[in-house]
């Protein structure tokens, strides 16, 4: 496995990657963007900080690439949705980093409430100027946290410390969690207008970009300072500016820049603003656990198949009883693909059973990943499956149901088409073994593995000598077959397990009998359990 690493990693990092004899390790820091497209082809593996720009040519140019890993929280200089398409795995590392950024949060808050950094340059100037840095108290002040994520969330818990009241904005956090944190949730409009600190932690997507402009500053208070250890995109920097000249807002603390460095920025010439750059994840500690767990989650993925910390990959932890149908949904998925003519409008799975009451995300994707690897002839796997039905106009659904009739568990995958449906049952059974229960209206029992004929036609006798003579004389073994009728004299499916490919003048052939309607050859053959999976 052969890994670029183009941005500054720990030594440590670094030394748990190289150790591996599996893995080959290039550091290529400071890489042109023209240099990074013509040798990412020969890597599995990207691992960036911030600085290198991981965009849309770069991925496509990354032939084998699996995974691009972002050592940090964000990862807005990496082009998730390219990944996505590609199949392409984007990892990051956003817990390592909580604790750096939280206590630069409150480092910045108190160097402008102390004034800390002009008191500084004061005294080493020779001066003692102890009136003119008369500071403010963070206690009994009001502080309005603007995302209340992981490092909001730990700001909360350092402000608390220091006696300041919380109040907070955040769509996507509960109640409960912000109660927990002693957080009173608002909305933006009225955390703008009550707090005293200003701290933004929300992540940028482009509903936060400017999130704070001017009309927001507009409805601040005078004496207000505000806090952006984020990114700096989420504050209109041109706004800050004028709201900061024209003493609209008292200051701000700023760790973060829209361009960086910020060369030939105004807030570069105001007095009343504290600047540093970009620091917030800077300490030893932090680039230790940046690093090392970057390492860790790529050289796993690598060499395990093991998904963890992926930015465009569902997330959650496979229960051992649903494990086994996983597979099963995606061979149900091909399966059911294979008996449908024309383009498909909607993928339906249902789980039945015990496993009804667990996570069966995975199952869903997987059964996806089944019908659209026949449908793109592309590396359709658990990260790009859901971009591509969206891209292709496919309606996904899940639906569950707590009996199985007469299984303990049971699978149901159907394939809508134009005017068309087909429908395929499967379970577990025993033990992880993958049965196939029945296609469409009828039943039957078959292993669910290698390459079979599917027949439709009239329940009559000599039916199943006749497709046995056809398949003989073609030189066509047959493994295994199972038959279902909806009842006597009525229609039947036949389902052959063959040892041999089919082409296409046999079903040919097979249709041409007298009393058949359908023939069609569904190959599983080939499929290969996707431990990538395992998340």
């Amino acid at each position: 496995m052969k890994i670029l690493i183009t941005d500054e990693l720990s030594k440590e990092g670094i030394d748990m990657l190289t150790k591996d004899p599996q893995v080959h390790v290039d550091v290529r820091p400071k890489i042109s963007q023209e240099d990074l497209i013509k040798i990412i082809g020969d890597y599995e593996a990207l691992i960036v900080r911030s600085g290198t720009k991981v965009t849309a040519p770069v991925i496509e140019a990354g032939k084998k690439l699996r995974v691009v890993g972002r050592a940090g929280v964000g990862v807005d200089n990496v082009d998730v949705d390219a990944a996505t398409r590609r199949g392409v795995l984007v990892m990051n590392t956003p817990a390592a980093n909580i604790v750096s950024a939280s206590e630069h949060t409150m480092a910045m808050m108190l160097s402008w409430a102390r004034n800390i950094p002009w008191a500084d340059v004061s005294v080493k100037a020779g001066k003692w100027e102890r009136n003119k840095f008369m500071g403010i108290e963070l206690s009994g002040k009001t502080l309005g946290i603007v995302g209340i994520g992981r490092i909001g969330g730990e700001v909360a818990k350092k402000a608390k410390a220091f006696g300041m009241k919380l109040i907070g904005y955040d769509p996507f956090i509960s109640q409960e969690l912000a109660v927990k944190l002693g957080v009173r949730l608002m909305s933006l409009e009225k955390v703008l207008e009550e707090a005293d600190i200003i701290t933004i932690h929300a992540p940028l997507t482009p509903g936060t970009h400017h999130l704070i402009g001017k009309s927001q500053f507009d409805i601040m208070r005078p004496h207000v300072v505000l806090i952006n250890c984020a990114r700096g995109e989420i504050v209109d920097e041109a706004a800050l500016v004028e709201a900061l000249q024209t003493k609209r807002i008292a200051g701000a603390a700023i760790d973060v820049f829209e361009s960086e460095p910020p060369k030939g920025s105004k807030l570069l010439e105001l007095d009343n603003v504290v600047l540093t750059p970009h620091l917030g994840a800077s300490t030893k500690e932090a680039q230790e656990k940046v690093s090392m767990e970057m390492a860790e989650h790529v050289k796993i993925f690598l060499l395990e198949n093991k998904i963890s910390n992926a930015v465009n990959a569902p997330m959650s932890k496979m229960d051992p009883k649903v494990a086994p149908f996983v597979g099963i949904a995606e061979r149900l998925g091909s399966f059911c693909l294979q008996l449908v003519d024309g383009p498909v409008k909607k993928v339906e799975v249902e789980v039945h059973g015990e496993i009804a009451n667990l996570d069966t995300k995975m199952v869903t994707v997987s059964a996806l990943i089944g019908v659209l690897s026949n449908i793109t002839g592309e590396n359709t796997n658990v990260i790009n499956a859901n971009h591509i039905a969206r891209e292709k106009g496919i309606q996904i659904m899940e639906a569950k149901v707590d009996e199985a009739g007469l299984y303990t568990n049971m699978l149901v995958v159907r394939v809508h088409s134009d005017g068309s449906r087909h429908e395929v049952r499967g379970t577990a059974f025993p033990s992880d073994e993958p049965r196939l229960l029945g296609i469409d209206e009828f039943d039957l029992d078959m292993p669910l593995e290698g390459d079979f004929i599917l027949t439709k036609h009239e329940d009559m006798p000599g039916m199943i000598g006749r497709v046995g003579s056809l398949l003989g004389s073609k030189g066509i073994n047959i493994a295994q077959m199972g038959v279902g009728r909806e009842g006597k004299g009525k229609k039947a499916l036949m389902l052959i397990s063959v040892d041999d490919p089919v082409t296409k003048d046999v079903l040919e052939a097979l249709k041409a009998l007298p009393n058949f309607q359908e023939a069609h050859y569904v190959r599983l053959s080939h499929m290969k359990a996707k431990e990538y999976m395992n998340v």
